[in-house]
């Protein structure tokens, strides 16, 4: 259903009309807005957007990733996923290691200096292409620190033991379904100075009722174009996948905002996004013969009926 996307795009028209011209960490400046929430019915389709087209493989990767309680790119580079290589190429270009060309500043300098920009791109690739065939070298450079699949499956205790949150709240929803504290959290104050990016999503609940399985999402910060769109995405799926294990339906995603944002080198995508009719919502397929969560690989999970609008390309900021 068209609709199913309004939400979001009525996101992007709310930042523009109503956001703060705010500086950032990346130095590439960003249009601002405090608090927002957005609902998606999961029963009406699956909430990927059609006003441009979103790698879906991506999403179930990353979120596979993450449920793995995996920390370190390898494991996305193997299945071709490179959101998170941004992050981890960083530390590499950074450290005392590094004998290569100088890397910093690329977002300022790669669109002004188009040599620059091809030869950042020839390193990563060079860099991806070691923490794939390298086990070593991945250990040291491809691990991202206590990011969401450690927080999610290994949360260090003050006494030296791990909590597995995921575990705990499928186990949680099957026998009280009415707690009020079905949640998961991302955010360890003591962990954030040493992550090579702290959780942007920081916190998310589930809710039951009537038999279905509704989740709602706090995010810190949310980059509005390229961002929200794979957390819309992937934690309408983790709602799936959890309400498959638990025997649910599913309900509602509830995104929940702090800092929404547009940064300034994306408002000429947005502005071309927010141009187009949207179409009818994809399906989500799971394997029928899959249950629990961490049965399912990559091929077990299909997205049909996904008629998109093009690709709209946008650097990261990093």
């Amino acid at each position: 259903m068209p609709e199913l996307e309004a939400p979001y795009l009525q996101l992007l028209r709310d930042i523009l009309a109503k956001g703060h011209q705010k500086t950032d960490r990346t130095k590439t400046g960003t249009i601002s807005l405090f608090g927002y929430q957005m609902r998606f019915d999961l029963s009406q389709g699956f909430p990927l957007l059609t006003t441009k087209r979103v790698p879906f493989g991506l999403i179930k990767s990353e979120l596979l990733w993450f449920l793995r309680g995996d920390t370190n790119i390898q494991y996305l580079l193997k299945h071709n996923n490179h959101i998170w290589d941004e992050w981890a190429f960083k530390n590499w270009i950074e450290s005392p290691e590094y004998v290569g060309p100088d890397m910093t500043d690329f977002g300022l300098r790669a669109p002004k200096d188009p040599q620059f920009n091809e030869l950042y791109q020839t390193q990563k690739q060079f860099f991806c292409e070691k923490i794939v065939n390298d086990d070593v070298f991945a250990a040291k450079y491809g691990n991202l620190g206590d990011v969401y699949g450690a927080q999610w499956r290994h949360w260090k205790t003050s006494q030296g033991e791990t909590i597995d949150q995921i575990k705990d709240v499928i186990e949680a929803i099957k026998k009280t379904p009415d707690s009020r504290r079905l949640i998961v959290s991302a955010w360890n104050p003591e962990d954030v100075p040493q992550s090579a990016l702290p959780p942007c999503h920081t916190l998310f609940q589930f809710y039951v009722n009537d038999g279905k399985l509704s989740c709602q999402l706090y995010q810190r910060s949310g980059d509005a174009f390229l961002g929200v769109p794979f957390n819309i995405a992937s934690y309408a799926l983790l709602t799936h996948l959890i309400a498959r294990e638990t025997g649910l339906e599913v309900g509602e995603f509830i995104h929940t905002l702090g800092d929404a944002h547009i940064y300034s080198n994306h408002l000429e995508q947005v502005a071309k996004q927010l141009e187009r009719t949207p179409r009818k919502a994809p399906i989500l397929w799971l394997d029928p013969t899959k249950k629990a969560v961490m049965d399912f690989e990559s091929e077990d999970i299909k997205i049909l009926d996904y008629d998109p609008h093009e690709t709209i390309k946008a650097p990261v900021a990093v």
